[in-house]
């Protein structure tokens, strides 16, 4: 998270709460990937924090390698291909799945273009302005086409998806990505990050709303038989 290790540890603990309701509320086989976002998203924002304690103090590297990794592996490398699998997963419609599975392809190449780089490439986390900037020396010819990749990887299967509330989740998605470009744009990864867990909540209600439209009773809900 962008603004203090507290702060971190705070939010990811409220989102991975929030992670976990949905993944119990949720029945469906189908939903169980999507009903996962929310959790990841407590558990990456955890680990953020960790980073913030690695670069406030002096002989922790080897905790901030950890914690940084982790973080970046799921901002830049599980997303692209988790949201537009996540989607696909839910969807009924033939032709929408196939729209989706142009975007997973997309998202599984982005995916891998960004793990060999983290692989084969140093990242250097900052702390500036009171956020954490991911310094790389990635190569730049292909930064730009990349990012864009990501971008119709993790924000259009959203607006694709013909499940109910999704396009709402796409609108908020996507409009905490241009606050953050255009506000915090060297600080990118990890503002847009916080903003994207901040949307758990949203997530969550599509649960919910699932389960109630497939006439899934909540357990205070339920009629018990009792036997004899």
């Amino acid at each position: 998270m962008c603004f203090s290790a507290g702060a971190s540890f705070i939010g990811g603990g409220i989102i991975t709460a929030v992670g976990v309701n949905t993944v119990i509320k949720n029945s469906d086989p189908d939903r169980r990937l999507f009903a996962a976002v929310p959790l990841i998203f407590g558990v990456q924002q955890i680990s953020e924090g960790f980073v913030w304690i690695a670069l406030q103090s002096q002989g922790n590297d080897v905790m901030l390698t950890i914690a940084s990794y982790m973080f970046l592996l799921a901002a830049v490398v599980i997303w692209p291909t988790l949201v537009p699998l996540s989607v696909l997963q839910m969807e009924k419609s033939a032709v929408k799945r196939n729209a989706l599975k142009i975007f997973l392809a997309t998202g599984v190449v982005t995916s891998v273009y960004y793990a060999s780089g983290l692989f084969m490439f140093n990242v250097d986390p900052q702390i500036s302005s009171h956020h954490i900037r991911y310094v790389n020396d990635y190569p730049r010819e292909l930064a730009n086409v990349v990012f864009v990749a990501y971008l119709l990887a993790t924000l259009l299967p959203f607006f694709v998806s013909g499940v109910s509330r999704m396009r709402l989740l796409g609108i908020f998605m996507a409009t905490s990505c241009l606050v953050t470009g255009i506000f915090y744009k060297e600080y990118l990864t990890s503002v847009w990050c916080f903003f994207a867990a901040c949307i758990s909540g949203i997530i969550l209600w599509i649960i919910i709303e699932e389960e109630k439209k497939a006439g899934v009773p909540s357990p205070e809900n339920e009629i018990q038989v009792i036997p004899g």
